[in-house]
């Protein structure tokens, strides 16, 4: 059985089931989110793993004050049932209070982008989980569920009673024993889609640091412009979470085409038509997108996020993060540090 709330975590689980032949007996559940574009991307990804031969089952799992409670009765009987449950996001209080229910299942954590290298980092150290562009104070809302959370990290961490393997394509480090790490080669995408057709030109990732409140909105602004003047970029791949105004300010500041994608960039990208240059700031893609090309010629280039980029509201362990994320990327080109607005 498998959860998942996003489209990087549903393509995850396929490539998962692919390489351990697991798809005919696995069940997806879906809990859905209520922001429109992850709807809408995770509508079209759970139609390709139904005509890929997966059973899903779409959770309105926040439709509501009610439906938490709801999913979690309705799931009850088929987590007590599975032999192994597979989870894309370990720090989702959601799937926390879903791993209460788990005994001694064998887990697999898939990827859900760069948190899969700072959960295991975390469970090396034996941390609480938390997402690394988080602040350290806890809301009151945090608070309340400290309980759920302590025993969903037991549920985490390996045992004689229980295996964890984590299916990832980031470079992890600090492996602690008892955790299996498998690589994600992205075989099924490679298999499924393309070769894409590849045109002339740059195409440009974006990123939701300054909607997470990482990165300041005006340097991130001058960085994309600076980016496309530079590289001759002509499209900007938004990502699900960035904001519409935002996204209309780049537009008229850099002329833009601005693509909201109806599926994960890898899957996009492997279809094409694709920029021969691909250009992104430390993210997910600077990882994933070498594997999902590999073979067809496509550069992805890496542009470093500054310090004096950051806010104030800036986790302190941001930037250190960002710079890990971005020198661990294989087969990236790193582009010079551009300078900052005056």
């Amino acid at each position: 059985m498998a959860f998942v709330e996003s489209p990087v975590q549903l393509l995850n689980v396929l490539e998962w089931a692919d390489a351990s032949g697991t798809g005919e007996e696995l069940i997806l559940v879906v809990l859905s989110p209520t922001d429109p574009m992850s709807r809408g991307q995770l509508r079209r990804m759970a139609e390709l793993a139904r005509d890929a031969g997966f059973a899903v089952r779409w959770q309105e799992a926040r439709g509501g004050a009610g439906a938490p409670l709801k999913t979690v009765r309705e799931l009850a009987p088929l987590l007590r049932a599975s032999d192994r449950i597979v989870i894309g996001d370990p720090f989702s209080r959601y799937v926390q209070l879903l791993l209460t229910l788990v005994g001694g299942k064998e887990l697999t954590i898939v990827d859900d982008g760069t948190a899969t290298m700072e959960f295991i980092a975390q469970i090396a150290r034996g941390e609480r989980l938390v997402r690394w562009h988080r602040r350290g104070s806890r809301s009151p809302r945090e608070l309340v569920l400290a309980p759920v959370t302590a025993v969903a990290r037991r549920r985490l961490t390996p045992s004689a009673a229980r295996t964890v393997e984590v299916f990832t394509s980031m470079p992890v480090e600090e492996v602690p024993d008892g955790i299996t790490v498998t690589a994600n080669d992205f075989a099924w995408t490679r298999a499924t889609f393309g070769p894409p057709r590849i045109s002339a030109g740059a195409d440009m990732v974006g990123t939701s640091l300054v909607e997470t409140g990482v990165v300041d909105a005006d340097q991130y602004t001058a960085a994309v412009i600076a980016l496309a003047r530079t590289h001759n970029a002509t499209r900007y791949f938004a990502h699900r979470r960035e904001n519409v105004d935002k996204l209309h300010k780049l537009h008229a500041a850099t002329g833009l085409e601005i693509v909201r994608p109806d599926l994960p960039l890898e899957l996009i990208a492997r279809r094409g038509p694709i920029g021969r240059t691909i250009l992104s700031f430390p993210s997910t893609v600077v990882h994933t997108l070498p594997l999902a090309l590999a073979g067809t010629g496509v550069r992805v280039a890496v542009c470093d996020i500054a310090p004096e980029w950051l806010r104030e509201t800036a986790s302190p362990r941001a930037h250190g993060f960002l710079s890990v994320v971005t020198g661990t990327a294989r087969d990236v080109h790193r582009l010079p540090r551009l300078p900052s607005p005056a």
